[in-house]
């Protein structure tokens, strides 16, 4: 299985909580909800940022996308609140 380098972005409330903006990782997962997973069980920090993803959204190259959605040739991740009109 090949390895992936994406680029992380965290936005609001998620960036709080993990305590940085942007991070580059390594990772083996195959969806966003993969990542997640690894994201969790880094440290608790980020647990406590995943810990209810009903409550992220996430955009996979710029593009609203899935927890679902396939990591393949992907660079970059973002993973922010929903947003409120206005």
């Amino acid at each position: 299985m090949k390895k992936l380098m994406i680029d992380l972005v965290y936005f609001a409330w998620v960036r709080e909580r993990i305590g940085i903006s942007k991070e580059t990782l390594e990772t083996n997962a195959q969806t966003v909800a993969e990542l997640i997973d690894e994201l969790k069980a880094r440290e608790e920090r980020y647990a406590l940022a995943f810990e209810d993803i009903s409550a992220l959204r996430v955009a996979v190259d710029q593009e609203l996308s899935a927890f679902d959605a396939s990591l393949d040739g992907v660079r970059e991740v973002a993973f922010f609140p929903p947003m409120t009109g206005g």
